[in-house]
């Protein structure tokens, strides 16, 4: 089924080149084929070099891959990238805003904007954030909010990552790689630096620690370790900021104080930047068998006495079915118009939403309210028959489990691919840091690429690549 055209980000319909690619364009019509596919397997080794791998678990070929690199350089322009901070911003205040009161007084609920039962059947609610205020009264410190752009003025908000949200790794690898292969290309153009992300993000961290005392804060990362998916990107952002990381069995708790095992003996730390779920941080608090949290963390943590980033219970946030009340969550606490608007969605769990939807399945895409990583989705237009019976099945079964949304043409920018150069379609993931001392936003983030022609799925578990993103000035 033929959807709307979609948005070249590059060349206008008339052929003129947009702002910000004329350099680009250059290059690519003086580079030849044999020069980009250098360049790419220069990448590649690159990588590998580095060790910059991610693992998919269930894959019988192997669970190391390295993701796959395109050498064309997206870009977005200085004024492009001005009105998406100003939208990143507003986002992750209301998304604060909203956490802090679900687990307060819950206004929202009682204004009728928020059904209760979205928030205490949500299985990222913990009721054990209830009452518990963090520093600043900050949640989210480190957001990953996903974007897809339709035209030359409209970006949408596709999903707000508000738990660990991974990918930044790559962004500063991406950018590395690109000064070391095309450095001439480089050059040419004024850039926006990624590059000093993990001093804001050490920064950011360290604003949030404990009023405990006067040395300069502890920070470590904990990993669940070497066999979690994003490890890599753990100890690559552990030693770029300088801080330790750390497993479960490296710190412990005495006197509701988290202390870190060193060979200098016991190491009080004030903030604990988590890769480690919810549900297996305190054995003494959520899973009983958890072998990757610290037994008495939580006590910790609700004595004022360590920070944890991002805080205990934020997947509340970023489920699926409560992204379709972000427009009117953001109006509620700031009373502001959203800069970044929702994709139009549709809530299964509601009648009418079950009704239209599974009348059309074939131009929708569906998706698991608490899914991730492209998996448990169905997008309407490249399924089967079979495909689309077997999924309105599921979605009749259990109709709140499912949002829908229609099928966006999702703009496209040039890669280089096995028949040479050709454009596909890309989302951007922008990183926004958020500290006692405000909100910062990371020039540009992680282009996600779907290499399969055609596809709009990008993530890197379902055959997705990424490229460098460029904010260059007007």
């Amino acid at each position: 089924m033929a959807g709307p055209k979609a948005f070249d980000e590059m060349r206008a319909d008339s052929g003129q080149i947009r702002q910000g690619y004329a350099t680009i364009d250059k290059w690519l019509s003086e580079a030849t084929p044999d020069v980009l596919a250098s360049r790419n397997r220069e990448a590649e080794h690159f990588f590998r070099r580095i060790g910059i791998t991610f693992n998919v678990y269930g894959d019988a070929q192997g669970t190391e891959r390295i993701i796959p690199f395109d050498i064309i350089p997206r870009v977005l322009t200085s004024t492009e990238w001005a009105k998406l901070a100003k939208g990143l911003e507003q986002r992750v205040k209301a998304l604060n805003a909203f956490i802090k009161d679900v687990y307060g007084a819950r206004e929202i609920v009682a204004a009728g904007v928020v059904p209760e039962e979205l928030i205490l059947q949500n299985p990222a609610f913990q009721p054990e954030m209830t009452r518990i205020r963090p520093a600043a009264d900050v949640y989210v410190h480190i957001a990953g909010i996903d974007i897809v752009r339709v035209d030359a003025d409209t970006f949408y908000v596709l999903e707000d990552n508000a738990r660990t949200p991974s990918g930044v790794s790559y962004m500063l690898e991406n950018r590395e790689a690109m000064m070391r292969l095309l450095p001439d290309l480089f050059r040419q153009h004024r850039i926006q630096p990624v590059d000093n992300y993990p001093e804001a993000l050490l920064a950011t961290l360290s604003s949030l620690a404990p009023k405990t005392a006067s040395r300069a804060p502890t920070v470590v990362l904990l990993t669940p370790g070497p066999f979690n998916s994003a490890y890599y990107e753990h100890s690559f952002l552990a030693d770029k900021m300088g801080v330790e990381l750390v497993e479960g069995r490296d710190l412990f708790v005495r006197s509701n104080i988290v202390y870190m095992r060193t060979t200098k003996g016991p190491q009080r730390v004030d903030v604990i930047y988590r890769r480690v779920d919810d549900e297996y941080l305190d054995p003494l608090t959520f899973n009983p068998s958890s072998m990757l949290g610290v037994p008495g963390i939580m006590a910790a943590y609700k004595a004022g006495n360590v920070t944890i980033s991002n805080a205990v219970g934020t997947g509340v946030a970023d489920d699926k079915a409560i992204y379709s009340y972000m427009p009117e969550i953001l109006k509620f606490y700031l009373g502001e118009e959203p800069i970044l608007k929702n994709v139009p969605t549709h809530c299964c769990r509601e009648p009418e939403a079950l009704k239209y939807v599974l009348s059309k399945l074939p131009e929708l895409v569906v998706k698991e309210v608490s899914g991730s990583g492209g998996y448990g989705m169905l997008v309407g237009p490249h399924a089967s028959r079979k495909e689309i019976e077997s999924f309105a099945e599921k979605i009749k079964a259990k109709p709140e489990a499912f949002i829908a949304q229609p099928t966006l043409a999702l703009s496209t920018v040039p890669c280089f691919v096995e028949k040479g150069i050709a454009p596909r379609h890309v989302d951007l993931r922008p990183y926004v840091l958020c500290g006692a001392k405000g909100v910062h936003c990371v020039p540009g983030g992680l282009t996600r690429v779907a290499l399969k022609e055609g596809s709009l799925v990008v993530n890197s578990s379902q055959g997705g690549g990424t490229k460098d993103t460029w904010v260059v000035e007007d």
